[in-house]
């Protein structure tokens, strides 16, 4: 049994994102690692579609939930003969409903998310995270939607419960991420906030909304659109990061450049990288408590986590 349950950790790490650009392979092959990902938990959803995710909703369904005394109002379809006949006082059945949860994942694929310092970048990291969700989703018979954007594009994925939403998901990923060739951004690159915004058109109240991105834009009219989103959507936040971008450390004089201009940092280096890790946690922090105050999760990947692991303590069904 260890040894087993040795295999298949070492099959899912080697299933954990790598290199600067996405292959569609690995993305596909995923699918299995996937498998016993569940991305709910039972809650009650604010969609008055019917379909196969369990709600407190309470109705007619496929499942039983209990008998109770029949009150004014009830269906007389669903009173209960054999136990009225038994205490000769009427009792109704109750079941609980089935509700649809359609599954949206937006994806950053802008020119910042084109950095990575170690296993992979962060738009690699970024499509990876988004295969696992979609191919998820599909394995719990959820419709599967998607918008990926880029600086000056982005791309709609109608939601469909079928794998060729996702494959299209997947090679809509690819190609985004193939078109990626510096982590400058374009003077006339779009805003996250834009983005969020865009979202609002496509994400259809009681659907869940997954979001990846390092969120490198975030302001108060990100936190806006977020508001407005939530309300009538579940909104979770995945935020990815590079360690080196949390923590500049070298112990040799760096030079930076941004494809066509070199820079050497000041001789004060020490000083440079505390001011340096200061803007990332601020960032990080206003973000946090962004999300605190929407109450909306916030999941953060780093490029050398292994992000099968996480995601498994994160998603992993409960037996």
């Amino acid at each position: 049994m260890q040894q087993s349950g040795l295999k298949i950790s070492e099959q899912l790490a080697q299933l954990n994102p790598k290199g600067a650009y996405v292959d569609l392979s690995s993305l596909l092959r995923v699918r299995f690692a996937a498998q016993d990902l569940r991305l709910f938990v039972k809650r009650a959803v604010k969609s008055q579609l019917n379909g196969a995710e369990r709600t407190r909703f309470r109705g007619r369904g496929m499942d039983f939930e209990e008998v109770r005394l029949y009150q004014a109002g009830d269906d007389v379809r669903s009173i209960d003969w054999r136990v009225t006949a038994r205490t000769q006082v009427p009792h109704t059945k109750l079941y609980r409903e089935e509700r649809e949860r359609p599954v949206f994942v937006l994806v950053d694929q802008r020119a910042p998310m084109f950095f990575g310092s170690q296993r992979c970048f962060k738009s690699v990291l970024a499509a990876h995270i988004a295969a696992n969700l979609a191919w998820a989703a599909l394995n719990n018979s959820d419709r599967i939607g998607g918008l990926i954007f880029g600086d000056a594009a982005h791309r709609d994925i109608r939601p469909r419960r079928s794998k060729h939403a996702v494959l299209e998901l997947l090679h809509q990923l690819q190609e985004f991420n193939q078109q990626l060739q510096s982590p400058i951004a374009a003077l006339n690159s779009k805003s996250l906030s834009a983005l969020l915004n865009d979202a609002r058109r496509i994400a259809k109240p009681g659907c869940a909304l997954f979001i990846v991105s390092d969120f490198h834009d975030y302001d108060q009219s990100c936190e806006q659109q977020l508001f407005e989103l939530a309300r009538h959507t579940d909104v979770t936040l995945i935020h990815v990061f590079d360690p080196l971008e949390k923590q500049l450390q070298s112990n040799a004089r760096l030079t930076v450049s941004d494809g066509t201009a070199r820079l050497q940092l000041p001789t004060d280096e020490t000083r440079f990288q505390q001011a340096y890790q200061t803007a990332y946690s601020s960032r990080l922090a206003f973000l946090t408590r962004s999300t605190k105050r929407l109450a909306i999760p916030l999941l953060s990947y780093a490029t050398t986590d292994n992000l099968q692991q996480l995601l498994r303590e994160r998603f992993a069904a409960r037996k």
